[in-house]
């Protein structure tokens, strides 16, 4: 066997083996807490509604935007358009200005000077054709000037908070003061990623532009290549993303994808490329994006820490109708984004019920939604870290009327507690002891008169009885 045919032999075994060898890599990596081996200058693993990090690697480096720079270019195009400012089927015409600066060797769709095309399909142009014309065209329609809108590019990344990022031109061609970080790239995209029009353009992997005055319909193909169903990087939870490659800034990637009830942000700065001896390329920023997310659902998940509906103590409570004590729970549910190996046992709860630190009776009556306490979650991490969340209210379950007998009681007292009521009380009083002692006089001597006729009457009979009448 010559050497030719070894090292398509070679090569051929490795083509069969590299699958399963990633496999195994991938297997590896799942059952590790912690993302091994990436390949990237910096790169970034964050869950999207709470902003939590799984994973991050020279996450506040400074890097070029490069291509990512369309990601905020159509932030502030959708922001613009939900605003008002702009309508989406805005006819565009495209100027000689939008050219300006525009290396011929970059980037573009050819939208050439006098073409008209709606605003819609300038965004789908900038994103998902990847035209640097189309970002200028955009910039002048929606701020009368590319310098305009760049402003607005660097005032909204900083409103989010993005701190080492900063924008010199719309498209992303480099320049050596047009740089981000990975923190920022998530900040950006996940901010993106709350748009829905941003939402439908970004997830678009292939696109028909409509024929123009001046070109036939024109199709687009995205280079998010984890859209592809029918390609090697193919991603089936991956939503949205963009790739970036140039040769100052290297491989890049931002992405979201949504797995299990979790949506999470890769981004991927300064990756490689692998060029195989048949030629075959892997672009490393998107296997190691799609590693990350990989590794990402396979070692986290959200966990329910307490819940709205659970019965978290009784409460003794007086005066209750039918009902002794009554029930508390949660306002509401606490889910935290955890590592799968964590145990829950590291929870703590340290409960507080008002009316026994206030050293009070919890008395009837009580409606279902009253505040009656409140939980404290506290984490004891195995390392000796603590974490303590935001104290959570405890209401009541059910409700508790007040008992009738109690009631009548209570109200009796209350009357009798104000100074009006109790000086006609006093009075009332007055009055019935007069009435009862006038009565109780008027009965001593009604007894008395009763007495002395009973005793005239008696000495009546006697006299007769001594003196009877003569007869007839």
């Amino acid at each position: 066997m010559n050497k030719k045919t070894q090292d398509k032999l070679k090569n051929a075994i490795l083509v069969l083996l590299l699958p399963a060898l990633l496999l195994l890599f991938n297997q590896s990596a799942e059952a590790s807490s912690h993302f091994e081996g990436i390949v990237a200058e910096a790169g970034l693993l964050a869950e999207a509604d709470t902003g939590t990090v799984l994973f991050d690697y020279n996450a506040l480096k400074r890097h070029p935007a490069d291509e990512l720079t369309k990601i905020m270019t159509l932030l502030v195009a959708v922001a613009a358009i939900e605003d008002g400012e702009a309508e989406a089927d805005d006819l565009v015409v495209m100027t000689e200005s939008a050219w300006f600066n525009i290396n011929a060797n970059s980037s573009t769709r050819q939208i050439r000077p006098g073409e008209e095309m709606t605003l819609l399909n300038l965004m789908y142009s900038a994103y998902v054709g990847n035209a640097n014309e189309a970002c200028n065209m955009i910039a002048e329609h929606i701020s009368g000037s590319v310098e305009a809108y760049i402003v607005r590019m660097n005032v909204l990344a900083a409103s989010i908070g993005c701190n080492n990022t900063n924008f010199v031109n719309t498209h992303g061609q480099h320049n050596e003061n047009q740089y981000t970080t990975a923190r920022d790239q998530f900040l950006i995209f996940r901010e993106a990623m709350s748009k829905p029009l941003f939402v439908e353009i970004s997830g678009t992997y292939r696109y028909t532009l409509p024929e123009t005055n001046a070109s036939d319909a024109r199709r687009l193909i995205s280079n998010n290549s984890l859209l592809n169903q029918n390609g090697k990087y193919y991603y089936r939870h991956c939503l949205s993303g963009m790739s970036s490659i140039t040769f100052e800034g290297g491989h890049s990637f931002v992405g979201m994808s949504e797995s299990e009830g979790l949506s999470l942000i890769t981004v991927i700065l300064g990756s490689d490329e692998i060029m195989y001896e048949d030629e075959s390329v892997d672009w490393r920023n998107l296997t190691e994006a799609r590693r990350l997310f990989e590794w990402g659902y396979a070692n986290f998940g959200m966990r329910q820490i307490i819940s709205s509906t659970e019965l978290v103590i009784s409460v003794p409570v007086e005066h209750g109708a039918g009902a002794d004590s009554i029930n508390l729970r949660p306002v509401s549910s606490i889910e935290l984004l955890l590592r799968n190996d964590i145990s829950l046992d590291e929870f703590q709860r340290d409960i507080v019920i008002y009316s026994i630190e206030n050293d009070e009776t919890l008395t009837a009556p009580i409606e279902a939604g009253d505040v009656l306490g409140h939980v404290t979650i506290t984490r004891f991490s195995e390392d000796g870290t603590v974490f303590e969340y935001d104290p959570i209210l405890l209401v009541a379950n059910t409700s508790i009327e007040l008992h009738r007998f109690v009631y009548i009681q209570m109200q009796i007292s209350d009357a009798l507690s104000t100074p009006a009521v109790r000086n006609i009380a006093i009075i009332l009083s007055i009055i019935v002891a007069a009435y009862i002692g006038l009565v109780i006089r008027y009965n001593i001597i009604r007894r008395k008169r009763i007495s002395a006729i009973r005793k005239a009457k008696q000495k009546l009979r006697e006299e007769r009885q001594a003196h009877p009448p003569d007869e007839e």
